[in-house]
């Protein structure tokens, strides 16, 4: 009866885990929001940055932004936005009820799923846990050492080893072959984004279809940027955004898309309690490390990076105080020719994407970015920050949630238009790489 009771606690406790998984969210609704002008842009902006609220996307003329907002805070909120005239309306009322439906249709689907892992790959339409792709990169090093070679890229604050891959034909040794630096979930939510730099992998090394992109360039693909706190997503808290550093208090995190050099502290917060805290000076946290140490060893020849955000259907570049890069002409018609090629094959739903310096189409300033940082370094070569659709299916779900039918078509959309600027990458890699690097 003793080992009776102990099963049945077992049981007891995690079905309770299950259903308090989310009870931090309970009572929180998202907010969307509708601005008529950049004044309305500016303090709808300070409001949700004076009360520390959680801002999913950034509302500007003819695009409503989307805010989270806890229950004790709605009155404020409400108040706030009623003051200066600004439209708003719940989008969703209790946020917990869509984190509960996103956890069963995600895993339901697994379930219909004929395997997680097989001779083949992974499965490209399942939302994959931090061990699953760890242990996927180490096998397909195993069975690709001629194509694929796993890199240890350091330890995290909670230990988690941060792998990537290096793909190449010739193992990285030819120096006039462009390199493409590929990278994903440096924002812990954003699990969309995993998808494409696992769709790039299996395009690349299992189901290679185009031959050219391996014969003339070489590829740095970082699956999984922000292990711990991405782990965090699926074992506590859904919507943590910032690693797992500890040592500030009562507050946990950096948000490594605040901790990179270029402008680092100016457009961010010193609050380790904000989604936005950059850390405790540039680069202090091992996965910001490991992109300027790529960066470094490379920087002759990285000539396209990319690093993979969600949401919003955008291809931003440089820079977030609002300067230009000197190349913002080229950076602008490839990111135009990317979206293009995405919008001709995206689901008919999703709204085209746009393309701009990043100020200029989310009105906001941001500093330490790492797209900026990686501008500053590779001088007239190509650097993006990519923000994926944000998918309303018929199950309401949007935003940061996850559609399990969007999966594999997040993967595929976004790798068609990769490809459009690796290939503009080869056929003007003479200038391209013949370019001085020096800080902008």
């Amino acid at each position: 009866m003793a080992g009776l009771g102990k099963i049945v606690f077992v049981l007891f406790a995690s079905v309770y885990l299950v259903q308090a998984k989310h009870e931090e969210y309970d009572g929180h609704s998202l907010y969307e929001i509708r601005v008529n002008d950049y004044d309305q842009v500016e303090q709808v902006n300070a409001i949700i940055d004076d009360m520390n609220l959680d801002r999913w996307s950034f509302a500007v003329p003819g695009q409503d932004g989307l805010v989270l907002v806890a229950e004790g805070m709605k009155p404020l909120f409400e108040n706030a936005l009623n003051d200066i005239g600004v439209e708003y309306k719940i989008e969703t009322e209790n946020i917990k009820e869509k984190l509960e439906l996103e956890d069963k249709i995600l895993a339901e689907a697994a379930k219909m799923s004929n395997f997680t892992r097989s001779g083949a790959g992974l499965d490209l339409d399942v939302i994959h846990r931090w061990g699953v792709v760890d242990q996927y990169l180490t096998d397909l090093a195993r069975r690709f050492p001629n194509l694929v070679r796993v890199v240890s890229g350091g330890r995290t604050f909670e230990g988690r080893d941060i792998k990537y891959l290096r793909i190449s034909s010739n193992n990285f040794q030819t120096n006039s072959k462009p390199i493409v630096v590929i990278q994903s979930l440096l924002h812990a939510r954003e699990w969309v984004t995993l998808p494409v730099t696992l769709h790039a992998i299996h395009k690349l090394v299992i189901d290679v279809t185009d031959q050219d992109l391996i014969r003339d360039i070489d590829w740095i693909i970082i699956p999984i940027a922000n292990p711990d706190g991405y782990e965090f997503t699926h074992t506590n808290s859904r919507f943590w955004r910032k690693n797992r550093r500890t040592g500030f208090g009562v507050c946990a995190g950096v948000d490594l898309n605040r901790n990179y050099a270029f402008n680092w502290g100016t457009a961010s917060s010193n609050s380790a309690c904000s989604d936005t805290f950059h850390g405790s000076s540039a680069f202090s946290e091992p996965e910001t490390q490991l992109t300027r140490t790529i960066i470094n060893q490379f920087r002759n020849r990285i000539a396209l990076y990319i690093d993979a955000h969600s949401f919003g259907s955008m291809i931003l570049f440089g820079f977030g105080n609002r300067q230009l890069p000197s190349n913002a002409l080229i950076l602008n018609l490839v990111g135009v020719q990317m979206a293009q090629r995405i919008d001709a094959v995206k689901w008919p739903a999703h709204r085209n994407y746009r393309v701009g310096n990043i100020v200029a189409v989310i009105g906001y300033t941001a500093s330490g970015g790492s797209s900026d940082y990686v501008q500053t370094m590779i001088g007239q070569r190509l650097s993006y920050t990519f923000e994926l659709p944000a998918y309303r299916g018929s199950t309401g779900l949007n935003g940061f949630l996850v559609e399990p039918g969007f999966i594999r078509q997040a993967g595929m959309e976004t790798w068609e238009g990769i490809k459009v600027a690796a290939r503009y990458v080869v056929q003007n890699r003479l200038t391209l790489m013949n370019d001085e690097v020096t800080n902008q």
